[in-house]
C-alpha cells in the first residue's frame, strides 16, 4: 500500500482486529488501498490473516488477546514512518480516503491539536453515533446524579471516541503510547487527558463524517458492560485516587438509584444491574468474570 500523504505529513492506519473477519474486510475495503495499514489480530484468526493479506495490510498475530491499548502499542513499535500521524480505526468503522485526508488536513491546520475525529453516523441507519463524551470525573458523576447531564454534554470539556481517531505524530512522541492498564475502553480518554495536561488540544471535524457500528466487535452485552465500567474505575482511580473514586462511585450510585426508581419496566432491569455493579467494584467484577485481566497481569506478545 502507498502511504497517504494528506496535508504533507505521512499517515498510516492501525486496526486492532477481534471478531468477524467480514467486519474487518469492510473497514479495509473502504480505505481503497490508499494508506499503509497494520492489522494486529487479537483473535489469532487465520480468516482475519487472509483478509489482511488480501487487502495488502501488514498482519501481526501477538498470540494472545492483548487488549486494545497493548495491541496499538505493538503496532506503533513497528510503524512504517516513525514520527508520522496514525489513524486508529475500529474494524466496525468505515472512512474513505478523501474523508481521511480531510481529517488529517484539519488536524495539521491546528498546530496544537493532538488528535482529530470526524462526526460518526451509525452504519446503515444514517443516524448519529456519539463520538464525544464528557470526561469521567467525580464532579461529573454528581452533576449527572442531580440532573445536569445535558449541560455536561454541551460543555466544551469533552474527549473524543477512539473508533476513528487520527493521532498527531508529534503528540505521540511527547505524550507517549497508550496506557496498557486499560484492556478495552478508557485508553483513548486517558491518552487525551495526558495530552491536554501537556497543553495539547482536541479537535472534532464537524464537516467530516465516517460510519461506525457501535459495539460491533464486542457483542456480549454483559462483558461489554463489565469492560466499559472496569475502564471507568481504572481511569478515575488513576487520575483522582481512591478518594476520588469513592466520590465518583457515590454519585453514580445515587444517580442510578434515582433512574431505577423512575425507569419503565423495559429499562429497569439494565439500570438495576448497573446499580448493583457500582455498589461493589466494577473493575473487581470484570476481573472475576474474566472480562479483563487484573491490573498488571495482562497477556504479553509471544
Amino acid at each position: 500500500m502507498s502511504a497517504g500523504a494528506g496535508a504533507g505529513a505521512p499517515l498510516e492506519v492501525v486496526v486492532v482486529a477481534y471478531g468477524p473477519p467480514d467486519t474487518l474486510a469492510g473497514a479495509l475495503d473502504a480505505l481503497e488501498g490508499a494508506f499503509a495499514v497494520t492489522v494486529v489480530d487479537n483473535g489469532s484468526s487465520p480468516a482475519t490473516a487472509a483478509v489482511a493479506e488480501a487487502a495488502g495490510a501488514d498482519y501481526v498475530d501477538p498470540g494472545a488477546n492483548l487488549g486494545f491499548a497493548a495491541a496499538v502499542n505493538l503496532a506503533l513499535a513497528h510503524r512504517h514512518r516513525p514520527g508520522g500521524d496514525v489513524l486508529l480505526l475500529n474494524p466496525d468503522a468505515r472512512i474513505d480516503p478523501a474523508t481521511l485526508r480531510g481529517l488529517q488536513a484539519e488536524l495539521r491546520a491546528r498546530p496544537r491539536a493532538a488528535c482529530a475525529a470526524p462526526v460518526l453516523r451509525g452504519s446503515g441507519s444514517g443516524g448519529p453515533s456519539p463520538n464525544r463524551w464528557p470526561w469521567h470525573t467525580p464532579a461529573g458523576a454528581w452533576a449527572e446524579a442531580v440532573g445536569l447531564a445535558r449541560r455536561r454534554t454541551r460543555s466544551p470539556r469533552y474527549f473524543l471516541g477512539g473508533a476513528v481517531l487520527v493521532l498527531r505524530g508529534e503528540a505521540l512522541a511527547e505524550v507517549g503510547q497508550l496506557d496498557e492498564r486499560f484492556f478495552l475502553y478508557g485508553e483513548d480518554e486517558d491518552w487525551q487527558h495526558r495530552a491536554v495536561r501537556r497543553g495539547w488540544e482536541l479537535h472534532q471535524a464537524g464537516g467530516l463524517v465516517a460510519e461506525h457500528a457501535a459495539g460491533g466487535t464486542d457483542r456480549d452485552p454483559v462483558r461489554h458492560r463489565l469492560r466499559l465500567h472496569s475502564a471507568v474505575e481504572r481511569y478515575v482511580r488513576k487520575w483522582y485516587g481512591g478518594r476520588g473514586w469513592a466520590l465518583y462511585r457515590a454519585g453514580t450510585v445515587l444517580g442510578l438509584a434515582a433512574r431505577a426508581a423512575l425507569a419503565g419496566a423495559a429499562r429497569r432491569p439494565a439500570t438495576v444491574a448497573l446499580l448493583r455493579l457500582y455498589l461493589g467494584s466494577p473493575d473487581g467484577a470484570a476481573v472475576r468474570a474474566g472480562a479483563v485481566p487484573a491490573d498488571g497481569a495482562r497477556p504479553r506478545p509471544r
